[in-house]
């Protein structure tokens, strides 16, 4: 995990450079902010976590076969040796961005995203071209934040892997008269823009998907799905899919709830580490409240697998004192995606202070692949079911996926997400869409039958019932789940009349609830007027639902 940060056309950026620390927790280790000479008015930083080649791993990376290249990039890409070897690449280090000079040199910004196997927010500006070019990968695991001036011949570009490293700048520019907006870069996409060598100003060329949810990959892979065997397809591509992200030189851990998706991926986890050669034991750590159900099916889950557990417990008082950091830290008014990310914010500032674990595993994206989520059940055909996931993919970076982003970046820990390797996306998508569907009143049927016969985890955790992760930390005493708490505690601040005049306070995307105007509240003083950040409340579809918690919906209670 890393922070990158940058401006272009900007004059004066030296007063915006303090903007750059605002996302050091991402980088704990290293900083770095340089010039791009001969280009006046442009500024790059950089914040490291040294995961992957300690000593020549540093950014903005600059080699010698292509001096006129500057990178600076958030992310892994795990085919790296593959690539080099195929195309007979001669890497100067032996970090795995340096892929991404050389295939930019060979096949231009679209082909280069295009065969990178990994995570990745990118900014690599070719000098010669004049030309800066930013992307992202398929599901924006790594978040890259922009601000310009739409409409505007300003030239003004400022990119940052969090939207605080941004949003004070608007001030500054709208005192000019200038309109400019802050907003998350979307997933599969590049963006490209000439640059002025005389004032630094930049021009906008293109933005282009170049690639999208489902899509086979274009790089090569490892392991085919060559089997006619639709289950040996799943456990080989998932087999796959966390035995690449093992690349580390910091130790690896797992979150583990104690659900199906968390225990899967600590179970494989477990295993392949000790398969690859790594000599230490993989910890794993759970969250809840005094007598939450997540943890004790954790538990077990450790016990089978043979990991060093650690079991963290958190007080409705922790919880709600958590509230403001979290907030701040997710760039995010969210009701469910704040609820569920107090627990892992919490686990992740412990793993960060108690243990040396700096690479944490999780099992975000099974859900929306998978159909795990309990209102699938309510789905009218199965092809509603496939678009209703295909489109909770595309939108997993507003959500999901910021929260695990987030969570663990605020205190410096890179997650990894096997759910959400391409190839395995893309061929659980390609299945038809009947077969994916929830069978036999349990959803994510499907992922559940393929390790029916292994020996992966215990069967009563492989079939146990969907707890969304705001609800498994809950304690089971009743009126003490954990949004039940939040709802009691919030309905408290927030006054009758002011969620009545909430429209006027905030036009734009209405909190219907007091917990959502509480949550709005808060995230306005840390970001004033940026609302849009996310265009919607997550919420159950084809329900009666007003509440995201699967606890209130009728076939949880079944």
């Amino acid at each position: 995990m890393c922070g990158i940060w940058a401006i272009f056309g900007i004059p004066e950026y030296s007063k915006y450079a303090s903007l750059a620390m605002k996302i050091c927790q991402r980088g704990p280790d290293v900083f770095r902010m340089e010039t791009i000479p001969h280009f006046k008015n442009c500024c790059v930083a950089f914040h490291r976590l040294a995961i992957v080649d300690d000593l020549y791993g540093m950014q903005p990376m600059r080699i010698k076969a292509l001096p006129h290249l500057y990178l600076i990039y958030n992310g892994e890409i795990y085919n790296h040796k593959e690539v080099g070897k195929k195309y007979d690449f001669d890497f100067f280090t032996k970090c795995d961005g340096e892929v991404i000079l050389h295939l930019y040199d060979k096949f231009g910004v679209e082909g280069m995203a295009q065969r990178l196997d990994g995570v990745f927010a990118f900014c690599v500006i070719d000098t010669k071209k004049r030309q800066v070019h930013i992307g992202r990968d398929t599901f924006g695991i790594r978040p890259l934040f922009t601000l310009s001036a739409p409409g505007k011949k300003t030239g003004i570009l400022a990119l940052s892997s969090e939207a605080k490293g941004l949003v004070p700048l608007i001030k500054n520019f709208e005192k000019n008269g200038n309109k400019v907006v802050v907003k998350p870069f979307p997933p599969g996409q590049y963006a490209s823009y000439s640059l002025s060598n005389e004032e630094g100003l930049t021009t906008f060329i293109e933005q282009k998907a170049y690639t999208k949810v489902g899509k086979p990959p274009v790089f090569e892979t490892k392991v085919k799905p060559d089997s006619s065997d639709v289950m040996e397809n799943i456990r080989k591509l998932f087999t796959e899919a966390v035995r690449k992200r093992l690349m580390a030189d910091r130790r690896i851990g797992c979150l583990l709830s104690g659900g199906l998706d968390s225990s899967l991926v600590a179970s494989y986890l477990t295993k392949l580490a000790k398969e690859s050669g790594i000599d230490y034991p993989i910890q794993t750590f759970s969250i809840g409240m005094e007598g939450s159900t997540d943890v004790a099916a954790a538990r077990k889950v450790a016990n089978h697998i043979g990991s060093e557990h650690h079991e963290v417990i958190f007080t409705a008082e922790e919880g709600l004192q958590a509230l403001r950091e979290v907030i701040y830290a997710l760039e995010t008014w969210d009701i469910t995606t704040i609820r569920a990310s107090v627990g892992m914010y919490l686990v992740s500032k412990y793993i960060s202070k108690e243990t040396d674990t700096v690479v944490i595993y999780s099992g975000e994206g099974s859900d929306e692949l998978c159909q795990g989520y309990i209102y699938f059940h309510k789905a009218p055909t199965p092809e509603d079911a496939d678009a209703e996931s295909r489109r909770l993919l595309e939108d997993l970076y507003l959500y999901d996926v910021l929260r695990g982003d987030r969570s663990t970046a605020s205190h410096g820990l890179e997650i990894r997400v096997p759910f959400l390797d391409v190839q395995f996306t893309s061929y659980f998508l390609s299945l038809p869409p009947e077969m994916r569907q929830p069978k036999d009143g349990i959803e994510k049927w499907l992922l559940r039958v393929s390790f029916d016969k292994t020996d992966a985890l215990p069967k009563e955790i492989l079939w146990r019932a969907k707890e969304a992760f705001s609800d498994g930390v809950s304690s089971t005493k009743p009126g003490q789940a954990w949004f039940e708490i939040l709802q009691n505690h919030i309905n408290n601040q927030v006054p009758d009349e002011a969620l009545a005049a909430a429209a006027e306070v905030y036009p734009d995307n209405t909190p219907k609830t007091k917990e959502g105007f509480y949550y709005r509240q808060i995230f306005e003083e840390f970001f004033p007027d940026q609302g849009h950040f996310i265009p919607y409340l997550w919420m159950p579809k084809w329900t009666n639902a007003t509440d995201p918690s699967a606890r209130t919906l009728e076939h949880f209670k079944e």
